[in-house]
């Protein structure tokens, strides 16, 4: 059987890559656009929403923010009703800098699929689905400390 993991791995590192090259221009660099592009989505959010949205730990995340945050693309503000809660949202320039992110996602989406039926697009989505499933609860029994049995 086909390493399908492997073969998950490798397009996502080579669009991770392109994508890195092409955000250059707008100063987004490692990965950065992923955190701008779910605060645009869910302004607001929190820290650890944000690290549990996109699967890294938390030291990451809040790498990736201060870097956001230092290049004018997200702010953080305080909580009305808990002043220890600092909630993220993005600036106008993280405003401004988001559709052409999405315009690179979904040209990158269309190069993938290309020369797919549209029930294929459907199938590859709902198998992805579950496998995402199946190693998000994976994810997070790890991450509350479960040790793994090979």
């Amino acid at each position: 059987m086909t390493d399908i993991l492997r073969d998950i791995g490798i397009i996502s590192r080579a669009l991770d890559s392109i994508a890195n090259i092409e955000f250059k221009e707008y100063d987004l660099a490692k990965g950065q656009y992923l955190y701008l592009v779910r605060i645009v989505e869910n302004p607001g959010v929190i820290q650890d929403r944000l690290a549990e949205m996109i699967k890294v730990d938390r030291t990451t995340a809040a790498r990736a923010i201060k870097k956001l945050e230092a290049k004018g693309f997200i702010e953080k503000r305080m909580d009305n009703t808990n002043k220890k809660i600092k909630k993220l949202f993005p600036t106008e320039k993280g405003q401004k800098t988001f559709p052409f992110i999405i315009k690179e996602h979904h040209y990158s989406n269309e190069v993938a699929l290309k020369g797919l039926t549209n029930q294929e697009k459907e199938q590859i989505a709902s198998l992805l689905k579950r496998v995402k499933e199946n190693i998000e609860d994976d994810w997070n029994d790890v991450k509350k400390g479960k040790k793994r049995t090979y």
